[in-house]
């Protein structure tokens, strides 16, 4: 199981602590110091389209004019911070966010 997020994002710490707690194998891939590369970008794109971007962060609001026009993919290559977090993966199935439904799903596998 991967997640993609911040080492820094406490929703992104809290599901990798919940996870291994109920012991899942989690490989953390903070996504500011290891961006994704374009097929991995894509590959989320295609599964969340424009959900891929939080545009209620303080990052997103900080982009300028044209990168806030531009495409989810130009955004977040210029600017990772803005992708919504934490992106689960679990094998072929795709999460993104933390709450109680996500959770129940990931751990009933």
């Amino acid at each position: 199981m991967i997640i993609y997020g911040l080492e820094t994002c406490p929703l992104c710490q809290r599901a990798k602590k919940t996870l291994e707690d109920n012991g899942k194998s989690i490989s953390f891939r903070d996504i500011r110091s290891n961006p994704l590369n374009d097929v991995e970008l894509n590959e989320l794109i295609n599964e969340f389209g424009d959900r891929l971007v939080d545009r209620k962060s303080n990052d997103y609001r900080s982009l300028n004019v044209w990168l806030k026009n531009s495409e989810v993919d130009a955004q977040i290559s210029s600017q990772p911070k803005v992708m919504a977090r934490p992106i689960i993966r679990n094998k072929n199935n795709f999460y993104i966010g933390w709450d109680d439904e996500i959770k129940s799903q990931i751990l009933s596998f």
